[in-house]
C-alpha cells in the first residue's frame, strides 16, 4: 500500500455534548472518564475514530457505546484541534451536539458507564477542553433558538405555555417576562388552544397548546422575536 512520507501519527476523535430536556430544566449528558489521565473526572461522551468509518458513524457508534442511546440526531459543531489539547498523543476532536427530550429516551441509557444528566447551570469542570466545547455548542444552540423554532420538537404533543417558558429560560439562561413572552408565542399563530388544563401546577391551572404542523412547516425560516434581546443573550452566562 502507499503512503505518504515523512508524516506523523494523528489521531482523531469525536465528542458528543448532548443536551436533553425533562419538562422543567435543560441538562447536559456526562460521563467520568475511565482512564488516565483525569480518570474519574467529568467528560462529554467520546472516542476514537475507526479507519473505516465517517465522522458522523463514528460519533453514533460512541454515543450508543457510552450511553445506548440510539437514533439520536446529531450536528457537526466544529473541529477542536489545539496542539496540546490531548496531553497524551496529538489529537484533533470532531464535536457533534444534539437536543433531545430526555423523557423520550431515559430508558434507552445503559448503567455500564453511568452517564448522568447534569442541570446545565450546575456543570462541573470538564476535562481537556470540553468546557470550550460546550460553550461554543450552547451558542450554536441558542443562535438556533432565536432564529427558529426548533425547540417545539423538545416538548410533548401537548405543552403548556409555561413548559415553553421554561425551556426557552433554560436554553438562554435568564428569566422572561410571564405575560410578554406569552404574548409574542401566541403572537406567532404556531399553537392551537386545547380545552384542557393543567391543574398539577396550579390551582388555576394552565391551558394545554398543540403545534400547528401547517403553520410550522409554512414558516419554519419565519423570525419568532419572542426571544428578549437575543444578540444580548447568545453569548451572556456561556
Amino acid at each position: 500500500m502507499q503512503r505518504y512520507t515523512g508524516q506523523k501519527r494523528l489521531l482523531v476523535a469525536v465528542d458528543c455534548i448532548v443536551f436533553g430536556f425533562d419538562g422543567q430544566s435543560i441538562k447536559l449528558l456526562l460521563v467520568k472518564r475511565s482512564i488516565e489521565p483525569y480518570k474519574n473526572k467529568w467528560s462529554l461522551m467520546g472516542g476514537f475514530m475507526q479507519p473505516d468509518e465517517t465522522p458522523d458513524d463514528a460519533a453514533n457508534r460512541v454515543l450508543e457505546y457510552r450511553t445506548g442511546l440510539k437514533n439520536v440526531y446529531l450536528e457537526q459543531l466544529h473541529v477542536f484541534g489545539s496542539p496540546d489539547r490531548d496531553p497524551v498523543e496529538r489529537t484533533l476532536s470532531i464535536a457533534y451536539f444534539a437536543l433531545i427530550d430526555i423523557n423520550k429516551y431515559e430508558q434507552q441509557l445503559v448503567d455500564e458507564f453511568h452517564a448522568e444528566w447534569i442541570e446545565i447551570k450546575d456543570l462541573p469542570e470538564l476535562i481537556f477542553d470540553h468546557g470550550d466545547m460546550v460553550r461554543m455548542a450552547k451558542k450554536q444552540l441558542r443562535y438556533k433558538a432565536a432564529l427558529h423554532p426548533i425547540l417545539f420538537h423538545l416538548l410533548p404533543e401537548r405543552f403548556t405555555i409555561p413548559q415553553l417558558q421554561a425551556l426557552y429560560e433554560g436554553i438562554f439562561q435568564a428569566e422572561f417576562d410571564d405575560r410578554n413572552f406569552s404574548r409574542k408565542v401566541l403572537s406567532t399563530g404556531l399553537l392551537v388552544k386545547l380545552p384542557e388544563k393543567d391543574k398539577q401546577s396550579s390551582k388555576k391551572g394552565a391551558f394545554y397548546y398543540r403545534l400547528n404542523q401547517t403553520e410550522y412547516l409554512e414558516n419554519f425560516d419565519s423570525f419568532l422575536n419572542f426571544v428578549p434581546n437575543p444578540d444580548k443573550l447568545l453569548t451572556e452566562n456561556l
